[in-house]
């Protein structure tokens, strides 16, 4: 079974995007908008990481870690823009494992995620395979097949793919998309995702004129077909 991480972050945005990136790569993902309701989410779901914001309203994250710690030793990486020493002392002597500052890239996220659960002596999640329409695939082989064919696709085509396929029906804007690539998102630069999309429509559709998977959701971004 995956291992469930709970997100805590009152930007909604950035909490769309992490979840996305993190649900793509075989985690589990639930959510809180600020510390209070963070306390029983974590109660109920049990999770086994917390990436943790420090400045909400209702509870800030250093209560919460207070708060939480006299229950469980969840492992916890703090992600904040407060960029003070003494601020990520401050959550590192209340007990967070790691400190990621923003704006910050999903990779490095990601790699700090794995590094934390492996210190804690939690295992990763196994690569999943993914199967969508007639589409098919595989995060660990890295290999995509559409129906009986197998298709190369370049390392963001792949991320792509991954990322639309792992919530069918879901629209991502191209802010979203780009996120999930590079980590930042740079006005003017979104355009960039109608090509890698263009690219990897010509490779996995039949008709890349008539997309039949991943449809186009005007004035929003893309999506995958979900079903």
């Amino acid at each position: 079974m995956a291992e469930t991480i709970m997100v805590v972050d009152d930007e909604r945005r950035l909490v769309s995007v992490v979840k996305a990136y993190l649900e793509q790569e075989g985690y589990r993902v639930v959510t809180a908008p600020n510390g209070q309701e963070a306390i029983f989410v974590a109660r109920q779901e049990r999770p086994d990481l917390i990436i943790l914001d420090v400045m909400m309203p209702e509870m800030n994250g250093y209560e919460f870690i207070r708060l939480h710690r006299k229950e469980r030793d969840t492992p916890i990486i703090l992600l904040t823009a407060k960029v003070e020493e003494d601020d990520k002392v401050i959550g590192l002597e209340l007990g967070a494992d790691d400190y990621v500052t923003k704006p910050f890239r999903p990779r490095e996220l990601l790699a700090r995620v794995r590094a934390v659960l492996r210190r804690s002596g939690r295992t990763e999640p196994r690569a999943l395979v993914i199967r969508a329409a007639h589409v098919m695939l595989d995060r660990e082989s890295h290999l995509v097949q559409v129906g009986d064919d197998s298709v190369d696709l370049t390392p963001s085509e792949f991320d792509l793919l991954s990322a639309l396929m792992s919530s069918p029906g879901r629209a991502f804007s191209r802010m979203d998309l780009l996120d999930i690539l590079q980590g930042t998102a740079f006005e003017g630069y979104e355009r960039t995702i109608d090509v890698h999309i263009k690219n990897l429509r010509s490779k996995i559709e039949q008709n890349p004129k008539d997309p039949q998977l991943i449809e186009t959701v005007y004035g929003v971004g893309y999506r995958f077909v979900s079903s």
